[in-house]
C-alpha cells in the first residue's frame, strides 16, 4: 500500500506529533474467514483507548516528527496483551510520542488478535499483520524519507516482534515485489520468546497456538530456536522478578543471539515485575534504548 506526498503533508501537524490511522490492508485481509468481530474498548483514559480486545480489522497509526528534526528512523510498535488484548496507550501511544520527541517516526500496529472465528490459521494471523506493516513502511520509505526501520514489542507483542525478526525469509502475505520483511533492528521489552512447555507464558501460547500445539509448532514459534546470523541487532530488557513472563525468555534469546554473533544488548533489572515500564516515566526507561539506537550503524 502506497500513499502520496499530499497525504504525508496532511498528517504532519504543527506540533510534530502527527497521527493518521490507516487500514493495514487495502484489499481483502489474508487468512480471514470473512467474519469480523466487534472490537471492544475495555479501558479508556480520557478520549484515548488504552486497552482493546477482539481486534479483527488491523490498522497502522502513523506518528511523524517535524521534518527538521526527523533523523530517518522509523519504529513499528507492537503493544502487548497476551495475544488476548492490546495495551494501546502505555505500550503504544506513549511509546510513539517518545520516539517522536527524539526525532523518529513511529507506527503503532493494531494487529489482529488470534481467533479461530476470524482466521483460518490463527497461529500466523498476527505475523501476517506484522509483515504487512513492515512492507508498508518499506513501500513508503522514500516518501517518508525513512532510512531504516526497526521494531519494538512488549510481552506478547515482544513475541510477535521477535517472530517477525526471525521468520522474515518466508512471506505469509502477498509480496510479489519481494520487498524485504527483515527489520533493521529489534527492541524487545519483557518479551514472550519460547513456546516450549517448560518456559512459555501459558496464556499467550494458548491464545496463539491453541490447547495442544504439536512439538514442531512449538519449536517453530520458540524464537530463541530460530535465531541465526541474519537476525537483526537486538536490544532486550526484562526484570528478574517477572512473575508473568519468566526472565529466562530474554536470557535464552540473548544467548542465541550471542552464539550467532548478532550484536545485542540486554538490560536486566532486579525488581519491577511484569509491565515495569508502565510504572516508570517513559523518557526514563527509554533513554538507554534511544542511546543504543543512535549508536547503530
Amino acid at each position: 500500500m502506497k500513499i502520496n506526498s499530499v497525504f504525508i503533508l496532511l498528517i504532519i501537524s504543527k506540533i510534530g506529533v502527527a497521527q493518521e490511522v490507516l487500514p493495514l490492508y487495502t484489499g481483502g485481509i489474508p487468512n480471514s474467514t470473512g467474519y469480523k468481530m466487534q472490537e471492544v474498548i475495555v479501558q479508556k483514559q480520557g478520549n484515548e483507548a488504552s486497552w482493546l480486545i477482539k481486534t479483527s480489522v488491523p490498522t497502522i497509526t502513523i506518528y511523524m516528527p517535524p521534518p527538521a528534526t526527523f533523523n530517518g528512523t522509523a519504529v513499528l510498535i507492537f503493544p502487548g496483551g497476551g495475544y488476548g488484548g492490546l495495551s494501546m496507550k502505555a505500550e503504544g501511544t506513549d511509546i510513539a510520542k517518545e520516539f517522536v520527541r527524539n526525532g523518529m517516526a513511529a507506527f503503532i500496529i493494531k494487529y489482529r488478535l488470534p481467533s479461530d472465528s476470524i482466521m483460518k490459521d490463527k497461529s500466523i494471523g498476527p505475523l501476517q499483520d506484522a509483515q504487512a506493516a513492515i512492507k508498508f513502511a518499506r513501500e513508503n520509505a522514500e516518501k517518508f524519507k525513512i532510512r531504516r526501520i526497526g521494531i519494538i514489542g512488549f510481552s506478547a507483542g515482544g513475541h510477535l516482534a521477535s517472530t517477525l525478526g526471525t521468520h522474515f525469509r518466508k512471506s505469509f502475505i502477498a509480496n510479489t515485489g519481494n520487498i524485504s520483511l527483515r527489520p533493521d533492528f529489534m527492541i524487545l521489552v519483557y518479551p514472550v520468546i519460547s513456546m516450549q512447555d517448560s518456559l512459555s507464558e501459558k496464556g499467550s501460547r494458548k491464545n496463539l497456538l491453541g490447547d495442544h500445539p504439536t512439538d514442531s509448532v512449538k519449536h517453530y514459534f520458540s524464537n530463541d530456536e530460530m535465531v541465526n546470523t541474519d537476525t537483526p541487532p537486538t536490544w532486550i530488557t526484562h526484570t528478574q522478578d517477572d512473575r508473568v513472563v519468566d526472565v529466562e525468555n530474554s536470557i535464552r534469546f540473548y544467548q542465541a543471539l550471542r552464539r550467532s554473533n548478532v550484536p545485542a544488548e540486554m538490560h536486566l533489572y532486579p525488581k519491577g515485575d511484569h509491565g515495569f515500564v508502565l510504572h516508570l516515566p517513559t523518557a526514563e526507561w527509554m533513554r538507554p534504548v534511544i542511546s543504543w539506537m543512535n549508536g547503530l550503524h
